[in-house]
This record gives structure tokens, C-alpha cells and sequence, in this order.
């Protein structure tokens, strides 16, 4: 099977383990920022090798070129130990990043495919530290991995082998404590894989405050996700963690953190739902590209695209500390199809499998999300159908987000307008809202859209 899957399995524990680790810490950000290292911010996004398997130059230059134009400054590429297309497609990615000045870097994934030989990293990363596009820190090739804490004795070696890099694991399931205690002395910092809450919560960044202070004075790289929701039974995954306004937050939570880095969950994990790159169509594993056969339910027509139109703003307000001039009214809003009890869950969990049961129902919120970015003082109206449309009063320029919630008596085409001085500058339209899913089964993923 493809080495996708098991993304989640360490990071199902990784909420429990925090709000354990964090109890009794008194931190605060101030107190963290003021050791940080000085290294230039930029924003990367998770890009799974493993589901490209039928990519082609022209895909990977299609990925870069939509990345580029949300300001994304690399791609942190996931690669699976026992992945036979490994080299074909990193030297597709690397082609392409070389011909659109972009970067990348190798991420390795020690949990879908068991741990990598040390040889074989050493031998992957002296086969692209070189090239143009690799993304490099103080000179240095940046190289990550999703766990792999049990071969942290191995990463000695293989700094030495390939004559240096500059190392950020994500060990989350270790904690930050043991983390600190065990594993900092291996690395150049941390990027932790919390990026979800627990529960019918929204996300804090008390797990960003704690890897922070960890970690410091070396680097940490901060995760931003927007949603989560994956039903793949077959492979013993089938649980939610709230998204909701999760987008918007968590980019609000990193101008208060202002992590070195930022590496977004995911660029195209269609089975976990938080994937904010295109939905392949070429024919490969799945029937499509990278999607599993059992997520087509869930994916298919439901696209997230218009979640990265939104990065522009939110990445120069990270870069620069403070929000840029908006120059362009836009407006952008995302919303579950149904409402979540009017079908089955489908032995859909609130949280991962080990956590408390949460009532999915409870943890997801019916309601239409939206974040307007306006030039000016504006007025901001949603309408669901023939239902009356809810105004809401942007009171200045900027990013306004906000929502209003839907039942099974508002239904219909969704409708979000940006108006000033009694006209309507910008409007956009999204899919209709059902009184209930016409297989009689919830789907939990999120329809995103929003104006050109």
C-alpha cells in the first residue's frame, strides 16, 4: 500500500501526550521569543512523495508554480523508506523546482515504512543537497523527518557523512520534555506535528509555547493545518479533530509564536482531509493520484484550493510582523455540505482512537466559515439559500473572519458578498447546503471556496 497512510498514527498521540506534558508549565511567549535564533522566516508545506506515484514533470510544475503564487517558499518532501518510486519522482520535483527558482527539501518518514538505514539517507541526501533548488539553512541542506526518535543516534553520523546539515526532526511523540531532555543535543531544533485540538475545543498554541521553550535557542518550525477528517476503516483510521475557524487561528496563533519556520499539514493528504494543493485526476493509485480508494467518498468534489489563496496575507503578516495593505477585496469561506446529524457518522470518532470518545457531532460545528480580506471599511453578508442573509460589519481594512450557522431549514446555494457604500464588490457563490446527504452517511470534509 502506499506509505501515506500511517501519517497519522504517531500523531494520533500526540494531543493526550502534550496536555499531559504541558500540565503545571508556566511559559509565555515573551519569555521564549527573547532566546529564538535569528534565521530568515519562511513557510513550507508537507508534500507526500508517496501519493505522486503517477505524477509527471508537468504535475510537479504545475504543484510548484500554485505554491509559488501562494508564497509558499518550499516543499518539504515526505519520502517512505521502502517507496520504489523514490528517485523517480524526487528527480521530477527537483527538475521542476530548478527550472521555477523554488525549493525543496527531504522529509523522512520513519513510521509508514519502518525506519531508514542510515545509508540510505546519507546516500539520498548526497544525491540532491547540491542541486539549485534544495533548501538550504546557514548553507546548510535542510532535512526533516516525520518521527524516527529511535534513530536519533543515527543523525551524528549522517551530519558527518554528508558534511553538514541543518536538522529539524518532527519527535512530537516524544514530548517536549523528553524531547529537551533526550533528543535536542542531535538536532538543530524541532518542528512539532500538533496541529490539531482535542475534543469540542479550538487549538491553542500552548503546544507551540512548550516545544518553543524546548527547543530554545535552536529553531522551531510551527504546524498550521485547516482541517482533519479521515474514514479509512480499512486501515484502523476513522476519527475527526476539529477544524472550523482552525485556518484562520492557527496563522493568528504564529504572529504570536513567530516561529523561525512554519511547515504546513498538508499539501496533499486527501485521506486526512487537509490538503490545500489541487485533487489530482491523472489514473494512479486509488483511481486518482494519491487518493485512497475509500476516501473518494469524502474527496471527490470537494476541493480546499481556495484556503491557499489566503496565504499571500497571512504569510507576509508572519514575515514582516505586521498585516500587509490589502490591495484586492477578496473573500474566501469553506462549510460542510449537511448538517452533522442529519446522516450517520459512519463510526466516525471525535478524536483519535486512543483519546476519550467525543460525539462527532459535538466536536464539528454547523456553520459556514469566511474570511473577507477588504480594502476598506465593509460590510460582509452571508446567505444560505432563500434564507434571510446574516451581515456582519468589517470595521476596517485587513482580514475579517467570522461565521453563521446553518440547520436543516437553511439550506441551498451559499452566497458571500463584500459590500461598500451600498455596492456589492465582490461575490461569490459556493455549493448548495443539504437538509441531509443523499447516501444518509455525514461526510465531515470540508467544501472550500471563494471569489477569483
Amino acid at each position: 500500500m502506499s506509505y501515506y497512510f500511517s501519517l497519522a498514527r504517531v500523531a494520533s498521540a500526540i494531543p493526550l501526550l502534550l496536555a499531559l506534558l504541558l500540565c503545571g508549565t508556566n511559559l509565555s511567549v515573551g519569555s521564549v521569543l527573547s532566546k529564538r535564533q535569528s534565521i530568515p522566516k519562511a513557510v513550507f508545506a508537507h508534500h507526500i512523495v508517496g501519493n505522486t506515484y503517477s505524477y509527471t514533470a508537468a504535475d510537479w510544475a504545475n504543484d510548484i508554480a500554485k505554491a509559488k503564487i501562494a508564497g509558499i517558499d518550499a516543499f518539504a518532501l515526505n519520502i517512505g523508506a521502502q517507496t520504489s518510486y523514490n528517485s523517480v519522482q524526487l528527480d521530477k520535483a527537483y527538475a521542476a523546482a530548478d527550472s521555477q527558482n523554488f525549493k525543496l527539501f527531504l522529509s523522512f518518514d520513519y513510521e509508514a515504512q519502518g525506519a531508514w538505514p542510515a545509508s540510505n539517507v546519507i546516500s539520498t541526501i548526497n544525491t540532491y543537497k547540491s542541486r539549485n533548488s534544495q533548501y538550504k539553512v546557514n548553507n546548510l541542506p535542510l532535512v526533516s523527518t516525520f518521527e524516527g526518535p529511535g534513530n536519533a543516534g543515527d543523525w551524528t553520523s549522517i551530519r558527518q557523512s554528508v558534511g553538514g546539515i541543518f536538522f529539524l526532526p518532527d519527535w512530537t511523540s516524544q514530548g517536549p520534555d523528553a524531547f529537551h531532555n533526550n533528543l535536542l543535543q542531535y538536532t538543530d531544533g524541532a518542528f512539532s506535528w500538533d496541529a490539531w485540538p482535542q475534543g469540542a475545543t479550538d487549538k491553542t498554541d500552548a503546544s507551540d509555547v512548550a516545544w518553543s521553550a524546548a527547543v530554545q535557542p535552536k529553531a522551531y518550525m510551527m504546524p498550521v493545518s485547516p482541517w482533519f477528517y479521515t474514514n479509512l476503516p480499512e486501515y484502523n483510521k476513522n476519527w475527526l479533530w476539529r477544524g472550523d475557524d482552525l485556518w484562520h487561528n492557527r496563522w493568528q496563533q504564529v504572529l504570536e509564536i513567530k516561529p523561525n519556520f512554519v511547515e504546513i499539514i498538508t499539501w496533499n493528504d486527501y485521506g486526512e482531509s487537509h490538503y490545500i494543493g489541487p485533487i489530482q485526476t491523472n489514473s494512479g493509485i486509488g483511481g486518482n493520484s494519491g487518493i485512497p480508494a475509500g476516501a473518494h467518498k469524502y474527496v471527490d468534489n470537494m476541493p480546499h484550493e481556495h484556503w491557499r489563496d489566503l496565504l499571500p496575507y497571512y504569510i507576509a503578516a508572519y514575515k514582516t510582523g505586521t498585516p500587509p495593505t490589502v490591495t484586492a477585496d477578496k473573500v474566501h469561506f469553506w462549510y460542510r455540505l449537511s448538517p452533522a446529524a442529519s446522516g450517520s457518522p459512519d463510526g466516525t470518532a471525535g478524536n483519535a482512537p486512543y483519546q476519550p470518545y467525543v460525539d462527532p457531532n459535538l466536536v464539528v460545528q454547523d456553520k459556514v466559515f469566511f474570511t473577507a480580506l477588504v480594502t476598506s471599511p465593509s460590510t460582509v453578508t452571508v446567505q444560505i439559500g432563500n434564507s434571510p442573509a446574516v451581515t456582519f460589519t468589517a470595521s476596517a481594512a485587513g482580514a475579517f473572519h467570522s461565521s453563521t450557522p446553518f440547520n436543516s431549514q437553511t439550506t441551498g446555494t451559499v452566497t458571500v458578498k463584500v459590500i461598500r457604500n451600498g455596492s456589492t464588490v465582490v461575490s461569490a457563490t459556493g455549493t448548495p447546503i443539504v437538509a441531509s446527504p443523499a447516501n444518509g452517511k455525514t461526510n465531515y470534509n470540508a467544501w472550500v471556496g471563494g471569489s477569483d
